[in-house]
This record gives structure tokens, sequence and C-alpha cells, in this order.
């Protein structure tokens, strides 16, 4: 493609970050002009910033390149990850799992020696988390934010701890599914290439991952437990009697989720079992709630932006990851991920030859590390800031916060794959 494209798409995939670090003030556009407010808050959803902005490279590439190109370059973008991700999200919010999950974890939350609120909240970001290994990361994501929303992001909770629960969120999602080698993006981009299987991935990076997610979620919880507010008896039941749901129909979604999962690969047959899980919510509207549709759609679109803005970008990050190190290798990828998905980090480090195995391992670990940096960093993170992003103040959350709010569980993160 035409050096001029690719300078081009870098300048405005810098516009998008600029956009994205900048969603506060224009939402605060849309009070000054009351007549374009509908469309200064558009902009201002994180969500929506890829995708305008991959809308804007298409126009340019059509100005320089002609419509054949433009269509061309579309076509051969893989966007199987987008629609997994809305698939699973709209399947893991339904009803009858959120409802299973949400009596699991109270049940569980019993045993341990803290008010049920408080330990549902250390469910939330430790045990789900790592769920994701199995159910995949945007399940995990979608689940733990569910159950956090009306626990943790509410009206009582400061907007401090509000920061410091999102970006914990993100930074265990994002290591927690390194246990297995399908579950999780970064991962996903090299298990085949360099015959990294799922019992690799355990001895590996599981059970580092897995101990600083349990430290993670217990100091937090620790720090904040006072913070987290009491709930009445049926808000924390998570069902009331008139919510019952037969086993058959919970079932039933249990093997739509499943079936979905194992072919996460392969757009074609999820798309198609999710058309049939449509038909059987309809069918059985009277053991569901609305779906979340608007919610997903936006977070597949904010991915097949990234991946459409993120497709041009290998001409200088290729050479910036092929330059460095092995120990320069985990801090520059911890690094690269807070403005580019940590899997593009991952595939394009799959595309160097020559990698020691050290090498290889501190490229993956420090993609994971970082994913929690910022919204962009990890594929999941969209879910969870669609679900409880409209909990902050103005209804946006400030990606320089969150950065802030995240280096520190990034450090214990890194500091557990880096001296364990």
């Amino acid at each position: 493609m035409p050096y001029s494209v690719e300078i081009a798409a870098a300048v405005i995939f810098a516009l998008a970050l600029i956009h994205t670090f900048a969603v506060a003030r224009i939402e605060t556009l849309g009070h000054r002009f009351p007549r374009h407010s509908g469309l200064f808050h558009f902009l201002a959803e994180v969500e929506v910033i890829f995708g305008f902005w991959a809308l804007v490279l298409c126009l340019v590439m059509w100005v320089l390149v002609g419509s054949e190109a433009t269509v061309g370059y579309l076509e051969h973008r893989e966007f199987t990850e987008a629609l997994f991700v809305f698939v699973i999200m709209v399947i893991a919010a339904s009803r009858p799992i959120l409802v299973l999950a949400t009596n699991i974890v109270i049940r569980s939350s019993r045993f341990l020696p803290m008010r049920t609120e408080v330990a549902v909240v250390w469910f939330s970001l430790s045990a789900i988390p790592l769920l994701g290994s199995f159910v995949t990361e945007p399940a995990a994501m979608t689940l733990a934010a569910l159950l956090l929303r009306d626990r943790l992001f509410v009206e009582q909770v400061s907007e401090r701890v509000k920061y410091f629960g999102l970006a914990l969120l993100f930074v265990n999602v994002s290591i927690g599914g390194v246990m297995t080698a399908y579950a999780a993006p970064p991962v996903l981009m090299v298990a085949s290439a360099w015959e990294w299987n799922t019992g690799f991935m355990a001895a590996t990076f599981g059970w580092k991952a897995a101990l600083a997610v349990l430290l993670n979620a217990t100091i937090f919880v620790a720090l904040i437990a006072k913070s987290v507010p009491t709930l009445s008896i049926s808000e924390d039941a998570g069902v009331s009697p008139t919510q019952r749901i037969p086993l058959g129909v919970t079932l039933v979604h249990i093997a739509f989720l499943a079936l979905v999962v194992m072919n996460s690969h392969h757009a074609v047959v999820f798309i198609g079992a999710f058309l049939f899980f449509l038909g059987y919510t309809q069918a059985y509207e009277r053991h569901q709630s609305p779906l979340m549709l608007r919610e997903s759609l936006l977070v597949a679109f904010f991915l097949g932006g990234l991946i459409v803005l993120g497709g041009l970008q290998q001409w200088w990050l290729r050479p910036v990851v092929s330059s460095m190190d092995a120990l320069a290798l985990y801090f520059g990828a911890t690094g690269l991920t807070a403005v580019m998905d940590n899997a593009a980090i991952t595939y394009l480090g799959s595309l160097i030859p020559g990698l020691s195995d050290s090498a290889k391992y501190l490229l993956v670990a420090g993609a994971v590390t970082g994913g929690g940096l910022t919204v962009i960093a990890n594929a999941p993170n969209p879910a969870g800031l669609a679900i409880v992003g409209h909990r902050f103040s103005g209804g946006a959350v400030s990606p320089l916060r969150l950065l802030g709010a995240a280096l520190l569980p990034t450090i214990t993160a890194g500091a557990a794959f880096l001296f364990l």
C-alpha cells in the first residue's frame, strides 16, 4: 500500500488517541452548545472513537488510492474477535446466566469472614477474572462488571475508589486469562506459532497470574471494605422469588455460552448459534431481561475500528518491537500496550524470526501486564467500560485517572511475571 496511506493512518491513529484522552472536555461542549449536545455526547462515547476515526481513515484512503483499494483493505481485515466479543457479551449478560453467576458468588461469599457485599466484590475481582481462562476474558469481564455495577460503582462510593476498582478489574482480567492457551487474545495470537498449549501456559504463566490476581483483589478489598454499601436482603440475594428461572432455561443458556466459547474462532458457527439464541430468548421471553444489545454493539464497533486503524500501523510498530532485547521487550510491550491493543503487540512479535524462549515469554508477559492501563489496551476492556462507565461523574471515565489508578496493580502483575 502506498507510503502516503501509512503516514495518514499513523496521523489518524494519533488523533484517535488524543480524542480518547479528551472525552471529558468534549462532553462539556454539549452543555455550552445545547443545539448540538447530541453530537458532542456521541463523540464523547469512548466506544465510538475508534469506529469514527476508522471512517475518517477510509475516506482518506478513498481519496488517496481509490475505492477498490480501500474496500480490498477492509475485506482483508479479520473482524472475528470483534464479532465474538459482541456475541459473548450478549449471552453472558443474559438474565439466566447472570442470575446463576450472582447466586453462586453470593453463596460462596458467605463462607468468607466479611460482609457478603464485600465478599462479592472480592470474588468479582479475583475468581471471575481467573474464570476468564476458561470462559474467555470478554465473558469474564461482562460477568464481573455486571456483579460490581450495583455494589461498587454506585453513588455512595467515591470516584477514587471507582477508578481503582475499574483499573483493578481491567488488570486482573488481562492477566487472569493466561492459564489456558485460548482465552486471552494476546496469548491466542502466538499460541499456534510458538506451540504453546494449555499445560505450558498454566505452568509458565498461570500460577503467577493467579497469585497476582488474588493479591491485587485482597489488598484492594481490605482498603475499601468500609466504602462498599450494605444492600437490602432482596438486592443482595441476586434473584427474588418472582424471578426464579427454570433449570432447563438456565441449562440452555449455558449450552449456548459453551457452544460460542468452543467456536470462538469460527464466526460462521457462533453467529449462527447467536441467531438461534435470539430466537430462544423470544420464545421464553418471560424468563429474560432485555438483552444488552446496544452496549455490546458499541464495544464491537470500538474493536472493529481499532482493527481497521491498527492494520496500518505495522510499518512503525514492527521495527520498534524487533529492535528490543529481551528485557526491553517486556517493558516496551507493557508501554506500547497502553496505546495499542495487546493482541496486536504479540501478533507482531510472532512474526519476528529467531526470538529466544525468554524473549517470547517476556513479550507476552509485558503485553498482558499492560492490559489494564487504558481502555484500548485489552479487547475486553471496552465491555467493562460499557457496563459501568456511566456510573462515573459526568457519565465518562477519565483516561488519565484510569491510567494512574492502574499503575499499582500493574506493578504487582509485572513483579509476579518478572521475579517468580
